[in-house]
This record gives C-alpha cells, structure tokens and sequence, in this order.
C-alpha cells in the first residue's frame, strides 16, 4: 500500500471522505502508530486510542496548536476557552458547573418537550411523505432542545445552526480562508447575541433547577463562577457539541436502519434493544472521526517513543471498528454487546451532554419505529465532505406508512 507511508489527513487519499473504514483498515495493520508529514502522529488501533484518552501527559489545551492556524482571532478565543479543548483547572471547574445543570433530573424535565418535538416533526413527515431525513428531523431536534436548556427565544433561534456548522467547520485539518471567515464571523455575532441573552437573563433569572443559562450565571453555592468569557463561550460550546454529533448520530443511524431493513423490523419487535442499537450506530458510524491531542511528556505508546509535545491525532472511527476489540467490526449489530466504543471519549474528557444525546436519539427513533412502518431512500444521501465529522447534509427520503 504506498499510500500508507505519506497518510496525510491535511491531504487524504482519494476516496477517504466517503469511506475512510477500509484506509483505517490498513493503517492499524500496517502503521498503527503512523507519524504523519508534519510530525504528528495518527493512532488508529482501539488500544492506543483508549490508552492515549486516559493518559495523565495527554492535553486538550488546544493553544499551541490553535494559535498558527487561528491567529488572534474570535475563532481562537472560542476554541481555547470552551471545555473541550481545555485542561485544569479550567476543565475541571467548567465541567463541574455543566454537569451540574445536565443533571438526571434536568433530563427528566426535558423528556415532555423533545416528545413533544418529536411527535410533530412525525406529523409534518406523514403529510408531506417525501422529506429530507437531516433537515427535516434530525437536525431540528438537537438545536431546539439546546434552545429549551438555555432558554433561547423561539424567534431567535433561526441562525443557530449556522453559526454552529461555521464555527465547527474550522477545525478541519486544512480549512480554506472562506471557512475561517465564516467560522470567525459566526463567532462574533454568536457572542454578540449570547452577551445580550446573558444580560437579560442577569436581570431576570429563570428557574436555576430549569434554566441553564441562570444555572451557568450564578454558580455553585460555593460562589464557583464563570467568568463573562467562559460563559459566552461555553454556551457555544453547548450548541456546537450537542448540534452536531446528535444530529450525525441520528442520520447516521437512519441511513444504517434502510441500509438495513431486517434491523428496522428487529427494533420493530424487540423495542427493548433501541438502546444497544443507538450503541452501535455511535460505534460503526461515529458522528466524531477524530480528536486530538499533545503530549506534555515523553510516552511509550504502541511501541512508539512519542516526545513531549507531540500532537497526536485518536482515530475515533478507526478503534471503534478495530476487530481486537470489537468482532465482525464491520456488521452492524443492534444488539451488540459488549460494546465498549469511544465515539463519546474516555476518561476525565468524555462527551458532557452524552446522555442528552441518546435520550435525544431514543426519543427520536423510537417515535419512527412506533409510528411508520418504514422509511426508504429516495436518492443516495449527500456526504458531509468534512473528515473530522461524519455525517450528511442531506438524506432523501419517502415516508412508508
């Protein structure tokens, strides 16, 4: 495979956005500790990639790394100050607050509204039968329950998506000057309107135990607050996470259900294994292909004597179908178990709105299931061309009642 040595993500091979599963393939075979033209490396066997998340010398501050691409601008300010790309203290007292306000009763309040949601989109769905699966209903959901948990106007909830795809287009490996003008204009006028919602919301505090945003504002009982910087951008941090990995995870699993009517019919008759199933739609289509992250001292990794500041790239789609950790990695199995992926992360910096994201996918399809009898393509789904992501911006399809 001579492509194997010059694997590049800045350039991928041919063919790789569409289906990067049989280049992965290769590589964990191959180069499973494959250092990339720029230095950094790429891991793509479950081992390492599970290891690495958990390793005390790995960090998410993205600074460094983000400082020559970025420069000093809105998008740079927004990716180093949101809880993903953060390290402690930072991290740690961000997190806190979060987790905090997404806590298991905030997701009980939440279940009558994306019911609610949920039932209607289906309603719009039957009447129109020909639909389009992403802008139609998986896309919808996320953004609208994000608007709930902070409260945001209906009427101004239009440009959120948008500003959402901008802001997480710049971080594919090379994006174009466009895209960083996009994603750094998003950015301001995002921060423009969460800094008047924020305002707003000081004067006139919601329900702490309902809002997030009021929740965010004034703190833990312990005064733990957040700065006005961290709090802008930990709210488009909220958006941005909860958008657009939900939305891929319930595309993706649409398209794998007609992919695969047996399985439809399967969650059909055993809605029992919906929860296994969404599982497995995180493991063999995970909606985060990559993360990264750099090394603040020397590891043995893999067999590879990695340096302190390394930048490392986890193949998150490439462990999730390793055949070392997961049989028949290629099939999809609605009731797979174990299934110890990590589409969500690992350790300290796993996925904070998880759990929002399959209460909003069990919601979701299970409403299909009960409702329709099936869906089909009407058209092949048009692939989101990013890598980092994975998912579609469009998926045809006609409603079977």
């Amino acid at each position: 495979m001579a492509w194997v040595s010059d694997f590049d993500l800045r350039r991928p091979p041919e063919g790789f956005v569409e289906n990067p599963f049989p280049f992965y393939e290769v590589l964990r075979r191959e180069a499973p500790v494959h250092r990339m033209p720029d230095g950094s490396v790429f891991l793509s066997r479950y081992a390492e990639v599970s290891a690495l998340y958990r390793h005390p010398a790995a960090s998410s501050d993205k600074t460094a790394e983000f400082a020559p691409k970025f420069g000093n601008t809105p998008l740079f300010e927004h990716h180093t100050t949101s809880l993903v790309f953060s390290d402690p203290p930072l991290h740690t007292r961000v997190r806190r607050l979060l987790m905090g306000a997404l806590n298991q009763r905030a997701m009980q309040r939440m279940l009558p509204s994306v019911e609610q949601l949920v039932s209607r989109l289906i309603n719009v769905m039957i009447e129109k039968q020909d639909v389009d699966l992403v802008e139609d209903f998986a896309a919808a959901i996320p953004v609208d329950v994000i608007g709930n948990l902070l409260a945001v106007p209906q009427a101004d909830r239009d440009p959120l998506r948008g500003w959402s795809l901008a802001i997480l287009g710049a971080l594919e490996p090379v994006p174009s000057a466009a895209v960083l003008d996009r994603g750094n204009a998003a950015v301001e006028e995002f921060s423009a309107y969460l800094l008047q919602l924020i305002d707003d919301r000081r004067k006139h505090p919601l329900n702490p135990e309902e809002d997030v945003l009021t929740r965010l504002i004034q703190g833990e009982q312990d005064g733990e607050r957040l700065t006005e910087k961290e709090l802008v951008h930990n709210c488009i941090f909220l958006l941005n996470a909860g958008h657009e990995t939900t939305t891929n995870l319930m595309g993706n699993g649409l398209v794998l259900l007609m992919s695969n009517p047996r399985a439809w019919r399967g969650l059909q008759s055993q809605p029992e294994l919906l929860t296994s199933a969404i599982e497995e739609m995180l493991r063999i289509e995970s909606p985060l292909q990559l993360n990264n992250r750099r090394l603040l001292e020397d590891v043995d990794l893999g067999g590879a004597q990695l340096k302190a500041g390394c930048l490392i790239t986890l193949g998150v789609g490439a462990a999730n179908r390793d055949p070392e950790q997961f049989p028949q990695p290629d099939q999809f199995d609605i009731a797979r178990k174990p299934n110890r992926h990590v589409g969500f992360g690992h350790g300290d910096h796993a996925c904070a709105g998880m759990n929002v994201a399959r209460l909003e996918a069990r919601i979701a399809l299970g409403g299909l299931l009960n409702r329709l009898r099936g869906l089909e393509m009407r058209a092949l789904p048009t692939r989101d061309p990013r890598i980092r992501f994975r998912g579609f911006s469009h998926i045809p399809a006609k409603v079977l009642l």
